[in-house]
C-alpha cells in the first residue's frame, strides 16, 4: 500500500525557520501556505507558477508555490484533455462533446482557442461516428492546430490492410487544421503504415522485426477497439517532427511533419525520405518483435521535449506509468541526432536522469516538465504535484485532495503568457 501523509504539512527548510500549520518563515518573512502543501523547501523550489489541469473537469487554474490559486478559468464543457496558455494569454484546449458517438476514455472532439477571459474565439469540431479528436493538441509555429484523432476501421476495412480483428478498431491519426480557413491542411494515418505477417497477398506483408519503421497492428487487440491509445504529442520545430506517446504500445513514435499529405501516406518523401513511416521509436522493443535493447516503458504519457534554455535542453522527459511494478518513473532521455532504426542493435535512447519513489504511482495520465533552476515538476495523476531537484530531493509537494490531474505546466513569473494575463 502506498502511504501519503495527506493533510499533514511537512516543511523542509534550510533557512532560519519556524513552522506552523499555515505558514513558514523565509528570511524572516512569514509565508502563508495552503493546507494542500505537504512539502515546501523555500530555498530550493523554483519560483514559478503551475498551471493545474484537473482531468476531465470544467476548470483549470494557475497555482503559486504557496498553493493558492492566482487565476482560474471555468468552462461550459468538460476538458478532454489538454489545455495550454498561449503567450498572448489566450488558451487552446480540447473539450468533450456532451454526447460523444465514440466513447473511448480520453475522447474530446471539440477544439477551441479561447480569449483570456475564457470566451470562445475559435472552435472546430472533429467528432462523428467515424472519428473523434482526443487527448492532446498543439498550436504550431505556422498558426495551425495539430491534434490527435481516433479513426474507425470496421472489421472488413481492417482486413484490407491485413489486420484480422473481431471488432471495429480505432487506430491513431494526426490532423492539422488552419484555424483561419477551417481547412484540413495535413494528415497522417497509422493504417497507411502497417506491417503484417498473416496475408502474403498484400503489399504490406513482411516480417515484423525486419520492418521497424512500420506498425504491427496485432500487438494489442482490445475488445473495445482502442488498440493504441496515444495520449500525447509534442512538436519539434527544429527537426519538423512530431513525437507521439502511444500508451498501449508503451512507446514514443517519431513522425515526419515535413511531408505532404500524399507523402505521409507512403514510405517516401519529406525531409527524411521515409514518408509517413516511423522515423524512430523507443520505449518497448517488443512492440515490433525486436530482440535488442531493454524495455523502458510500461505505459507512458507526455513526450515532453525540453526546448527552453533550461538544464537538459534538447532532451526529452517521459512519464512511465510503471504498471508492471505499480511504481512510476520519470525519464530524461537523450534522443539520437539522426533518426535511424536498426534491425540488429538496440534502438533505445540514452537515459540521462530518472526519478522514482515508492509513493509515486498512477497508471493513467501524468507527466513532467523541466523548470528554470533545473528542478523537475512531476504530475502524479491521482495525487497532485511533486517538485524534485536534479539530486532527486523532493522540495515541493501539492496534494490535490483526490482530484485527478491531467498535467501541470510551468510558467515563469516573467513568461509572456503570465505578463499578458496581468499576474
Amino acid at each position: 500500500m502506498r502511504i501519503y501523509h495527506r493533510g499533514l504539512l511537512l516543511f523542509i527548510l534550510t533557512l532560519n525557520i519556524s513552522c506552523s500549520k499555515d505558514n513558514v518563515k523565509d528570511n524572516g518573512t512569514t509565508v502563508k501556505l495552503d493546507e494542500k502543501i505537504e512539502i515546501y523547501n523555500a530555498e530550493k523550489i523554483d519560483n514559478s507558477y503551475v498551471f493545474a489541469i484537473e482531468n476531465g473537469s470544467q476548470n483549470a487554474y494557475i497555482l503559486n508555490k504557496e498553493g493558492f490559486k492566482v487565476k482560474e478559468w471555468n468552462f461550459d464543457l468538460r476538458l478532454g484533455n489538454d489545455v495550454e496558455i498561449l503567450p498572448n494569454g489566450e488558451l487552446i484546449a480540447m473539450f468533450k462533446q456532451n454526447i460523444s458517438p465514440i466513447t473511448i476514455g480520453g475522447a474530446g472532439g471539440i477544439i477551441r482557442i479561447l480569449n483570456s477571459d475564457g470566451s470562445t474565439k475559435w472552435e472546430y469540431t472533429c467528432a462523428d461516428n467515424f472519428k473523434v479528436g482526443h487527448h492532446d493538441l498543439e498550436l504550431l509555429p505556422n498558426g495551425n492546430v495539430l491534434f490527435q484523432v481516433w479513426e474507425k476501421l470496421t472489421v472488413i476495412e481492417a482486413l484490407n490492410y491485413g489486420i484480422e480483428v473481431a471488432n471495429d478498431i480505432f487506430p491513431e491519426a494526426l490532423y492539422e487544421i488552419n484555424p483561419i480557413t477551417n481547412q484540413l491542411v495535413w494528415e497522417w494515418h497509422s493504417y497507411d503504415h502497417v506491417v503484417q505477417d498473416t496475408n502474403n497477398t498484400l503489399d504490406n506483408y513482411g516480417l515484423i522485426n525486419q520492418n521497424p519503421n512500420r506498425i504491427n497492428f496485432s500487438y494489442n487487440n482490445r475488445v473495445d477497439g482502442d488498440i493504441m491509445h496515444a495520449n500525447g504529442i509534442d512538436y519539434d520545430e527544429d527537426k519538423d517532427v512530431i513525437y507521439m506517446s502511444v500508451n498501449f504500445y508503451s512507446e514514443v513514435w517519431v513522425i515526419d511533419h515535413s511531408t505532404t499529405t500524399v507523402e505521409a501516406a507512403t514510405s517516401s518523401g519529406g525531409n527524411y525520405n521515409k514518408g509517413g513511416d516511423l522515423l524512430y521509436r523507443f520505449g518497448n522493443p517488443t512492440a515490433y518483435n525486436h530482440s535488442f535493447g531493454e524495455r523502458m516503458f510500461f505505459n507512458n504519457h507526455f513526450p515532453n521535449l525540453i526546448e527552453k534554455e533550461v538544464p537538459g535542453k534538447g532532451n526529452m522527459l517521459v512519464y512511465c506509468n510503471g504498471t508492471n511494478i505499480n511504481q512510476s518513473t520519470v525519464f530524461e532521455l537523450s534522443l539520437p541526432q539522426n533518426f535511424q532504426l536498426s534491425t540488429t542493435s538496440s534502438n533505445e535512447p540514452q537515459i540521462v536522469w530518472n526519478f522514482t519513489d515508492s509513493n509515486l504511482f498512477y497508471d493513467k495520465i501524468s507527466g513532467a516538465v523541466r523548470l528554470k533552476n533545473g528542478n523537475t515538476l512531476i504530475t502524479e495523476g491521482d495525487y497532485g504535484y511533486w517538485e524534485v531537484t536534479s539530486n532527486k530531493e523532493v522540495v515541493w509537494k501539492y496534494f490535490g485532495q483526490n482530484k485527478p490531474f491531467w498535467r501541470g505546466y510551468a510558467y515563469d513569473l516573467d513568461d509572456p503568457a503570465i505578463i499578458s494575463l496581468g499576474l
